[in-house]
């Protein structure tokens, strides 16, 4: 990879659970280019691959490789792209899902941060561990340039206390149990590409794997479903989302142990849980018409989602715009139907051939509320936020 002194390049890192992705961009005159991106898939397991994309030729790849972990990921596909001729980075920035109580803002990374950052496991302990072993590997393969940690509860350290606060007495909200929200880069960038034409009363639903329905009032977080940890709110690809803590209770008096109760909630719940047949939405879809578990499990994914929705607008007092992103808020146009057919007393109406072609805009024109899809860009929200920081401090 060779330096230049006329752009600043940034790399951005976004470990999640079993996957990480990485974008390499370009800032110059105030113009930012995507240079390279790509992602490790399923990692931990016999069927991870890989692929990467970009404007040199060169750089285009895909295969499967037994990576064991997400630091094993990203070293690989780093070193794809230093053995190319694209520019070395000013900056690295780097997902992090959850920094505890005390990091609430998106900040370089220093000693102090990252020993912070290893007390918050508790927090997350599916996706930070993970996060931080990426971030180690980064730091030693780029030692002398920043690394920046962007955290997906900032955006919601907006919400009021008394929607993040949980029903404990202060010594516990002080001790870090709190609401704290996620999906924040989501939302910033689904806020970031309506700039000016987002409304003062609006809903973006988060749908992937994991899920969050997060009501936006003014540009700002004021409530979300995830809570403290990303296994709360609606229920999810592999996580149950939200249960009667009785449940749990019930789970320990069965003699279920920490790690059992850990693999139920978050990798043996949700979509997968229900149906059988593994959390891929597109493959329960064409399962349901022969199998009643897959059939139920997308009716409770979209009534929960539908009454989350339904929720939000009474936080707002009102909803005039719901937006759908994540990987099946994108793309699944069936479970958008379900989704909003019992939304119509909110002005929800769907235009059917816009919503079946993934358009933009799938409201009728005859409605009382926007209906977008917008592609959610945590990658380019890493980016921008690194850009600004190494830029601030260097001034």
């Amino acid at each position: 990879m060779t330096g230049s002194h006329e752009e600043t390049v940034i790399l951005a890192l976004n470990s999640g659970s079993s996957s990480l992705k990485l974008a390499l961009y370009s800032f110059q005159n105030d113009k930012v280019e995507k240079l390279v991106w790509g992602e490790a898939e399923e990692i931990g397991s016999k069927n991870a691959k890989f692929w990467l994309r970009g404007k040199n030729a060169e750089i285009a790849c895909n295969g499967t490789h037994p990576f064991a972990d997400d630091a094993e990921a990203a070293h690989y596909l780093i070193g794809r792209v230093r053995s190319s001729s694209l520019p070395a980075p000013r900056a690295v920035g780097h997902r992090i899902v959850h920094g505890g109580p005390a990091l609430r803002e998106h900040q370089l990374i220093t000693p102090q941060v990252l020993a912070q950052l290893t007390d918050a496991t508790a927090f997350a302990p599916v996706h930070l561990p993970p996060a931080l072993e990426v971030v180690r590997r980064a730091m030693a393969t780029f030692p002398n340039v920043p690394h920046i940690a962007c955290f997906d509860t900032a955006f919601h350290r907006t919400m009021p206390q008394y929607a993040a606060r949980l029903p404990f007495g202060p010594e516990f909200f002080q001790a870090g149990l709190q609401r704290y929200g996620f999906h924040g880069l989501s939302c910033e960038s689904v806020v970031r590409a309506l700039a000016a034409a987002l409304p003062p009363q609006t809903v973006i639903a988060h749908l992937g794997n994991g899920c969050s329905i997060t009501a936006i009032e003014n540009g700002k977080s004021i409530e979300t479903t995830m809570g403290m940890t990303p296994t709360g709110g609606v229920m999810m690809g592999t996580r149950s989302g939200n249960l009667d803590p009785g449940v749990l209770l019930n789970l320990l008096r069965r003699g279920y142990d920490q790690e059992q109760i850990d693999s139920l909630v978050n990798h043996n719940s949700g979509l997968s849980g229900v149906s059988g047949a593994g959390s891929d939405m597109r493959r329960l879809l064409e399962l349901r018409e022969q199998s009643a578990s897959a059939r139920l499990a997308i009716e409770m994914f979209c009534y929960q989602v539908r009454k989350a929705i339904g929720a939000m607008a009474a936080v707002l007092g009102g909803m005039a715009m719901l937006v759908f992103t994540g990987g099946i808020g994108e793309h699944s146009s069936t479970v958008r139907v379900e989704i909003c057919a019992g939304l119509q007393h909110l002005g929800v109406l769907l235009n059917d051939a816009a919503n079946e072609g993934n358009a933009a805009n799938v409201a009728l024109s005859t409605g009382k509320c926007d209906v977008r899809i917008i592609p959610a860009d945590e990658d380019l929200e890493i980016a921008l936020h690194s850009r600004r920081l190494i830029s601030s401090s260097q001034n």
